[in-house]
C-alpha cells in the first residue's frame, strides 16, 4: 500500500486530546472527517469547555451541529454521552484511561452513549494516549470482508478483536494508525463500496474478491 500511496503518518503533534478524539467520533457517523473536524473546533471554541457543551439545550446543539450528516442524533448522543462522563467523573477527563489495561479502558469507552468499538479504539490509538488499538472505519471493515480475513457479516468488534491477534507483534501505535489510514485510502479509491476496481488493485493476489474478479 505505501509503494501505491505512499506515507501516511500522522504527526505527534496533529493528535489531539482523548475527549477531542471522542467527541468527534460521536458527532461523525457518515460525516466526512473534515465536517466533523470542523464542528468539533467550533463547539469547543464557542463554549471552552467540554463541561459547557453538556450543559448546551440538544436543539441549540442540533443547530451547530447542521453540518453532521445526522445533526440530531449528534446532538442527543454527545449531550448523553458527555453528561454520562461528567457523572461518572466529574468533568469531561478522560486521563483515567491511560492507565487502565487496553481492554478495560475499551469496556469503559463503550459504556457511554454512541461509543462504540471504532470510536473506542480511535481514542485509544489516534489520540494522544497514542496506544496500540487499531481503529476500523466501514472501509477498514468491508476489505477485510473482501480479501476473507474475517466473515462476510463481521461487524467493527469482531472485526477488531480477529484483526488485533494476527497483527505484527513489533508494529507500534504509530504503525497501526497509518495501517488504518491505508487501507481507509484504499477503501476510497480502489477497494470502494460498489464497483470496486479489482482488475486495477495491486492487493488482487491476496484477495479472495479479487481473485473471483473476471
Amino acid at each position: 500500500m505505501i509503494t501505491t500511496f505512499g506515507r501516511i503518518v500522522r504527526p505527534p503533534e496533529k493528535r489531539r486530546s482523548p475527549e477531542w478524539v471522542l467527541v468527534h467520533g460521536v458527532i461523525g457517523a457518515q460525516t466526512k472527517t473534515a465536517v466533523s473536524n470542523a464542528s468539533t473546533d467550533g463547539l469547543l471554541a464557542e463554549f471552552g469547555t467540554w463541561e459547557a457543551v453538556a450543559e448546551v439545550p440538544v436543539e441549540e446543539l442540533e443547530a451547530r451541529l447542521k453540518r453532521q450528516t445526522f445533526p440530531s442524533v449528534a446532538a442527543k448522543r454527545l449531550k448523553d454521552c458527555l453528561n454520562a462522563i461528567v457523572a461518572e467523573r466529574g468533568a469531561v477527563d478522560l486521563r483515567h484511561l491511560g492507565n487502565l489495561p487496553l481492554e478495560d479502558a475499551l469496556v469503559w469507552l463503550e459504556q457511554l452513549p454512541g461509543v462504540a468499538r471504532k470510536n473506542s479504539a480511535g481514542v485509544m490509538n489516534a489520540s494522544t494516549f497514542n496506544r496500540k488499538a487499531m481503529v476500523i472505519d466501514g472501509h477498514h471493515r468491508r476489505i477485510m470482508q473482501r480479501m476473507g480475513i474475517v466473515p462476510a457479516k463481521a461487524d467493527t468488534a469482531k472485526t477488531y478483536n480477529e484483526l488485533m491477534p494476527i497483527l505484527p507483534e513489533e508494529w507500534s501505535a504509530e504503525d497501526m494508525d497509518e495501517h488504518h489510514l491505508l487501507l481507509k485510502k484504499l477503501g476510497q479509491t480502489l477497494c470502494r463500496p460498489r464497483s470496486p476496481d479489482c482488475a486495477n488493485c495491486f492487493a488482487r493476489a491476496d484477495c479472495k474478491t479479487g481473485q473471483a474478479f473476471n
